[in-house]
């Protein structure tokens, strides 16, 4: 019960000219308490594919763990690894299942999906009703994504370095944790190009009185 009420967070993600962004910051939430002040929600599910998450915790916990044994099921099956359309396909469909299936604590998830193949970087917004969205800009999800668009809004531009990206992302989700009570306590960064996937950064804030 306690981790389906971890529903505040601000996740983000963007679209540079050699990479993908995603960032989110780390605090959990139920209600008006702050339950974990260092919740991960950006995760690297395979060597190949990241994601943040939003919405119920263990819902997007149990999500993640089917859908890296879906990704490695797939590859053992047709001997090669999935394209990022495949696997965001894959988790939209499980979104899909679990949304409508019938449950005493009904919960919500929202990925916000990045990955590459041999087409390039991807970066996918796949929502909790199970719709699958590919993102040639940016996106944010959570309670602070409407202070973070405000961000990404007046700054983004396609010709982004990863750098400039990074620096976007940070900016982004400072603002919603300036805003949004639900948001804060850190920021992590996930980056995503052609090569290889690595956490860039890892921030904890701290508050004094």
């Amino acid at each position: 019960m306690e981790n389906m009420l971890k529903t505040g967070t601000t996740t983000v993600g963007i679209v540079c000219k050699d990479a993908v962004i995603l960032a989110a910051d780390t605090r959990a939430t139920a209600g008006t308490m702050i339950v974990d002040k260092r919740a991960k929600k950006v995760h690297i599910i395979t060597e190949d594919v990241a994601a943040t998450i939003a919405g119920s915790v263990s819902e997007a916990q149990l999500l993640l763990k089917l859908i890296k044994a879906e990704l490695k099921l797939k590859e053992v099956r047709t001997n090669r690894k999935a394209t990022m359309k495949e696997a965001a396909n894959l988790l939209g469909g499980l979104l899909y299942s679990t949304l409508r299936r019938m449950s005493m604590f009904p919960a919500v998830a929202h990925f916000l999906l990045a990955g590459k193949d041999k087409q390039g970087v991807h970066l996918y917004d796949l929502f909790p009703d199970g719709s699958v969205t590919e993102i040639s800009d940016y996106v944010s999800s959570g309670s602070g994504s409407v202070f973070a668009y405000g961000v990404l809004e007046s700054h983004w531009n396609p010709d982004m370095s990863s750098k400039e990206g990074i620096n976007l992302a940070i900016k982004s989700v400072n603002a919603a944790l300036q805003r949004d009570s639900a948001s804060g306590n850190g920021i992590d960064i996930v980056m995503v190009d052609k090569h290889k996937i690595e956490k860039v950064l890892k921030k904890e804030l701290v508050y004094s009185l």
